[in-house]
């Protein structure tokens, strides 16, 4: 396993569509616990192969300590429900916004071994798996946030969600 460098908001591949996995190869496997390792290092809770300079369809995410799913080819086949929150992102560090995304995600996708399987997640987990496979279409969570937050807001707004009122909107 080896860190990858993690690309930021200017870099251009970040913006561009995933191509799917066609099959699960020794790279694809390298690539996967490169993420993890890198994910891990970065202190997040979600990957995207995009921001590790790959453009195929491949997320990583571990919402809690030791659960990490791999997601390959993955697709959102239900949502429902609504959370809205604070969102930040390992490629655009020290930004964070308010982002409402459904409160139950499901989504289907295959592993490592191409077994293809289903994975249905509410609150955190919903939330990275909307996060990360957004990155997989060039969309970044700027581009639904309802606002971003200003930098010294950011922290006490984790504190109280009464905040809101007073971060800054979003130019749009």
């Amino acid at each position: 396993m080896a860190k990858r460098k993690i690309l930021t908001d200017n870099d251009p591949t970040l913006r561009t569509v995933c191509r799917p996995i066609p099959r699960i190869t020794p790279r694809v496997i390298t690539l996967l616990d490169d993420m993890i390792e890198t994910m891990r290092d970065a202190n997040g809770v979600g990957l995207a192969a995009p921001q590790v300079g790959v453009l195929l369809r491949a997320v990583v995410i571990e919402t809690e300590p030791g659960q990490v799913w791999e997601l390959i080819n993955p697709e959102i086949i239900e949502t429902s429900g609504e959370q809205e929150g604070s969102e930040g992102c390992l490629s655009l560090p020290g930004r964070s916004g308010h982002v409402k995304r459904p409160n139950y995600v499901k989504v289907k996708a295959l592993n490592r071994n191409g077994e293809e399987y289903v994975l249905e997640g509410t609150e955190l987990l919903a939330r990275a798996i909307c996060h990360e496979t957004d990155h997989l279409d060039g969309r970044l969570y700027i581009d639904v946030a309802e606002y971003m937050y200003a930098p010294e807001e950011e922290e006490e707004e984790r504190l109280s969600p009464r905040l809101r009122k007073y971060a800054r909107k979003r130019d749009r």
